[in-house]
């Protein structure tokens, strides 16, 4: 292997395939090719990247394209440690050009080949989904990204042991990476591609509805963490008036008590951060400059005559954003998100 290797996941590809590969290999015969079987039916499909050079590798049972492009990228790493990766689809979504635009850039940095989504020929669903998934992307990491649920993606050398610590084995996999890229500080270059869909993208092996759950999960932990620590903190500071009759003594108590459940299920689930003082000395800052923001909106509200529910409903409102976007930013951000690679094994037939 040499500087750039194109990556490609494939589930009962067809023609398209070795189509694809052989037009990359024409227009930049620098580019390695690599092909991951994810357990497919026997084709002659995978004969056919054999023949044009490509790596094939094997999955002996499907096992989803976060697993495959893991194992690829794996092998990229063993190989080949000082190459960057380039990750495709087999459906034909991509042109050989854009294709070796972004093998181009790959070495640089992480880059998304984003694609327009304004075109008439566009399926409905990825129109909505995609636009979904950007504002649900932004909502959690502040990063306008234009097309959140492309394959094609540009990773340099070093961020190859990174990717091989991102969870995930199935479509769910591709937002995670962009979440994790946020979370880590990675810069993500955007680069305009052509969009092409073809026969409304019916050879897609995406699930609208299971693949959907698995996508949206990462970022539905935060709203239910969140959703949680509303619940707890809502129903003691109505328990805790009721009993004391005192708002401050109230408020300060549901915050501490809310606080304590929201950093545990923030720093374990959400942002799978470890236990640090660091974190732990961030997260009570934050804690106590949303408690003065609590009591000053809270006590200003009840004072203009808005009842204690309400005024308590409009206040989190108001203030869950900048919580979300500090602890991403601050409390839970990685330093160093670098780990070792994998270990690999395999037969004849490749990686299993």
């Amino acid at each position: 292997m040499t500087g750039v290797v194109l990556l490609v996941p494939a589930y009962q590809p067809d023609e398209r395939l070795p189509a694809l590969l052989s037009a990359v290999a024409r227009l930049d015969p620098s580019i390695d090719l690599m092909v991951v079987d994810d357990g497919s039916a026997p084709t002659p499909v995978f004969d056919a990247c054999r023949a044009l050079g490509a790596v094939v590798l094997h999955h002996g049972v499907n096992r989803g394209k976060g697993a495959a492009l893991r194992t690829g990228l794996a092998h990229v790493l063993l190989v080949s440690p000082s190459a960057a990766a380039v990750t495709a689809d087999a459906d034909g979504q991509h042109l050989p050009e854009d294709v070796v635009r972004v093998a181009q850039r790959a070495p640089q940095g992480l880059v998304l080949g984003v694609r327009s989504f304004d075109g008439a020929g566009v399926p409905l669903r990825s129109r909505v989904g995609n636009r979904v998934s950007a504002v649900l992307v932004r909502a959690a990491t502040g990063r306008a990204l234009a097309d959140t649920q492309t394959g094609l993606r540009g990773f340099a050398p070093d961020l190859l042991p990174w990717l091989l610590a991102v969870p995930g084995d199935r479509f769910e996999y591709e937002l995670r990476v962009l979440l994790e890229a946020a979370r880590r500080g990675t810069p993500i270059e955007q680069l305009p591609i052509t969009t092409v869909y073809l026969a409304g993208n019916a050879s897609s092996h995406f699930s609208p509805v299971r693949d959907s759950l698995r996508v949206y999960r990462p970022l539905a932990l935060f709203l239910a963490s969140s959703l949680s620590a509303f619940v707890v903190d809502l129903v003691a500071l109505l328990v805790l008036g009721a009993v004391t009759g005192s708002l401050w003594l109230s408020v300060v108590g549901a915050r501490m008590l809310s606080g304590t459940v929201n950093y545990q299920v923030n720093r374990r689930v959400v942002f799978g951060a470890a236990r640090s003082r660091r974190s732990v000395l961030g997260y009570v800052a934050l804690a106590g400059a949303l408690l003065l923001a609590n009591l000053a909106v809270i006590s200003g509200l009840t004072w203009l005559g808005v009842p204690l529910l309400a005024a308590k409903l409009l206040t989190e409102l108001a203030l869950v954003a900048v919580s979300f976007t500090v602890q991403r930013c601050a409390v839970f951000r990685r330093r160093s998100a670098a780990r070792q690679p994998v270990a690999l094994q395999g037969s004849g037939h490749g990686v299993r």
